[in-house]
Order: C-alpha cells, then structure tokens, then sequence
C-alpha cells in the first residue's frame, strides 16, 4: 500500500478474509467526507459487501434521496460519502442496476459474502484506471490494484515488457486496454465488470 500512498495520503485501511484468502487495502484521499466514516475499505450495513472504491459518483445525494423515498434503508446514514452510497445502491438495487443509476468516475473491487465472488469494476469512459492479473504462484494469486506499481511490489511478480503494449505506445501514445506495459497484467477496460 505504501506503493500507493501519492493516490490517498490521507488515510490507509486494510481488510481481510483469511477463509478465502483475500486482502482489500486501500489509500484514501478525502474530498467528500473528511471523517473516519468514510474509511475504506468499506463494508455495507448488512455487511454482505466490502468495497475497495476509487472514485467519485457525482450524483450520490440524488441517489441517497431516491433510497431514503423508497424505504430501502435498514439504518441511518453513517457517513455523508459516495461510498457508502454506492453500497446502499448495490445492497438495494443489485450491482448491474446500481451502476446504471450511477454518474461519475470510478473503478472497484467489490466482494460478495454471500455470493462468495469478488467483481472488478471500471466506469462507462475508464476514467479511474484498474489493473489485474493472475500472478503465477503455488495458489495462483490474483492482484488488481489503481497503479502498476502497486502489483509490480509483490515478491512474487516477475518485471518483464509487454511488447504489444510497447507497440501500443508508439503507435497511438498511449496503450489501450486490455493491454498493459508489465507482461501478465491487464487495465480493466472502461464500462467492463470482471
């Protein structure tokens, strides 16, 4: 996470579920709740979702009204965030509805416990970039992090060009999705639910 602390230098959260082997942190830069309620990782009031959010939903307070209107809500408000917000949404509309009522820039990760599956999420325009990929160990390990650097830490990770995307670059400036400059690692492509 320290590889990450130039994204969200105000605060660092962890979260971990040793039954299925995961590990959500996450580094926050604080806009719309400077508070300690915003903190994330985050988890839903029922606590059937965690979320690992980067981003902004820009009409969150329309979508907090419309749930408050709809009775959807078992409690009050913790936090005045879009994260939670966002989670309301989920827990209320399912992921694929909430996401339609939702305006912004955003990429997450988001686990289901009573599913038991995680979802890598990635706006309309691919604002917010995603990166992930399978890291080849004993359990093959799967990492996603907002920055390269992030993943390129782990131990485990061999640092190796991806040539296509090198080609990428040359060719258009930048390097489209799904490719990614470190070999084995992939970006999310914009509007795309892994």
């Amino acid at each position: 996470s320290s590889k990450l602390e130039h994204r969200g230098p105000d605060a660092f959260g962890i979260w971990t579920n040793t039954e299925f082997g995961l590990v959500f942190s996450h580094r926050r830069l604080s806009i719309l709740d400077l508070s300690s309620a915003g903190s994330q990782p985050m988890k839903s009031s029922t606590g059937r979702y965690i979320i690992t959010f980067n981003g902004e939903i820009y009409n969150h307070l329309k979508i907090r009204k419309k749930l408050e209107i709809s009775g959807a809500l078992q409690s009050s408000w913790k936090s005045s965030c879009d994260t939670e917000t966002l989670l309301a949404a989920i827990e209320h509309y399912g992921l694929k509805e909430a996401l339609k009522i939702c305006s912004g820039m955003f990429a997450f990760a988001l686990w289901d416990n009573k599913n038991r599956e995680i979802n890598l999420i990635r706006d309309r325009f691919g604002e917010k970039p995603l990166y992930w990929g399978f890291i080849p160990s004993k359990n093959n390990i799967l990492a996603f992090a907002s920055d390269i650097s992030a993943i390129c830490s782990l131990p485990v990770v061999s640092k190796k060009i991806n040539n296509e995307a090198v080609a990428d670059y040359f060719t258009y400036g930048y390097i489209s999705a799904p490719n990614c400059i470190q070999y084995g690692l992939n970006q999310l492509e914009a509007g795309h639910i892994l």
